[in-house]
């Protein structure tokens, strides 16, 4: 019997390696696409779980899997220090205030 490829194995590495990417923009880019990744490369588990020898990709699931953790730690952590900087200026209005104060600057 011929084997073929669990079918969100791509789709979740594509989401994985954007989680990884865009885990610096706050943070929740990185947990959300990381988390979508997760979910997807857990649904495949499951299928794979069911009829192992029909599937041929299970490495690369365990890659991805690794990936969407890395992703949504990073975001996590950045999102983490994200709040932390916000609030050690002051809250938001602080930290809206040096956003204008910075905006001024450059005007």
């Amino acid at each position: 019997m011929e084997q073929k490829n669990l079918p969100n194995v791509t789709i979740a590495l594509v989401l994985a390696i954007l989680s990884f990417l865009c885990c610096c923009f706050g943070g929740v880019p990185g947990l959300v696409l990381g988390g979508i990744a997760f979910f997807l490369i857990k649904k495949d588990e499951s299928t794979y779980a069911e009829n192992p020898d029909l599937y041929k990709n299970y490495s690369t699931l365990k890659t991805v899997k690794i990936l969407a953790i890395i992703g949504m730690a990073i975001g996590a952590l950045y999102l983490i220090y994200t709040l932390w900087s916000v609030s050690q200026m002051g809250g938001w209005d602080g930290y809206m205030d040096k956003v204008n104060e910075m905006m001024e600057q450059y005007q």
